[in-house]
């Protein structure tokens, strides 16, 4: 008959065979343990943050729903504001997306920052004058702005660009020019609270300008 060894052996030997064991098991584990705690962290980076994206018939599918899922990602609540509740759609895909909130009836003071999506949307954004005081506002406020490709053009309508540096989709440079500022063809421009990006290329730097803001 075969002893069992370890009702002969010391119990704190047998402890610090339990603890080695485990050391080791989770120096093993280490790698795939951290990349989940550092995801935790990050999607709380922007709890009880509250982001406007103003968006009309004919935005762009990317520029609008890559930033939202990014910043959603980082615990951030998005509200899609429009001219009028219910669906658009987008100018370069058959996307859709449903405007929770008319922008005549949104207050700057329940948002921490906006973003404006570029596409056919800000052509249609800068003939609704809700739209345009709303955006003139929140850049006033000293709050993040965050326009990319074509958004700039609800800023230019609202006649806060003057002195500002930007960049947008090289079509509407010229027009940054003529109200005032001054066009940079750069990745992401970020002039005090106003962040601009040329365009879906830039989505990526475009994210991360708005999260550092945020942030801040």
């Amino acid at each position: 008959m075969k002893k069992n060894i370890y009702k002969t052996l010391p119990l704190a030997f047998i402890m610090s065979l339990v603890f080695i064991g485990c050391g080791e098991k989770a120096k093993e584990q280490g790698g795939a343990m951290e990349p989940i705690v550092e995801e935790a962290e990050s999607a709380q980076e922007l709890s009880g943050k509250r982001l406007a994206v103003l968006i009309a018939e004919g935005f762009h599918d990317g520029e609008t729903l890559k930033p939202k899922a990014f910043l959603e990602e980082h615990g951030a609540r998005v509200v899609v504001l429009g001219p009028a509740v219910g669906e658009v759609k987008a100018y370069n895909s058959e996307q859709m997306v449903t405007i929770e909130k008319a922008v005549s009836e949104a207050r700057v003071d329940d948002f921490d920052a906006l973003i404006l999506p570029g596409g056919k949307g800000p052509a249609v954004l800068r003939e609704n004058e809700a739209a345009v005081n709303f955006a003139r506002d929140f850049l006033n406020s000293g709050k993040p702005v965050a326009a990319i490709c074509h958004g700039p053009q609800v800023l230019i309508t609202a006649g806060v660009i003057k002195d500002r540096t930007l960049t947008c989709a090289s079509s509407v440079a010229e027009e940054i020019r003529e109200a005032g500022g001054e066009y940079r063809d750069e990745m992401v421009v970020v002039d005090g609270n106003l962040i601009t990006s040329r365009g879906p290329r830039d989505i990526p730097a475009f994210n991360e300008a708005i999260l550092t803001a945020l942030k801040k």
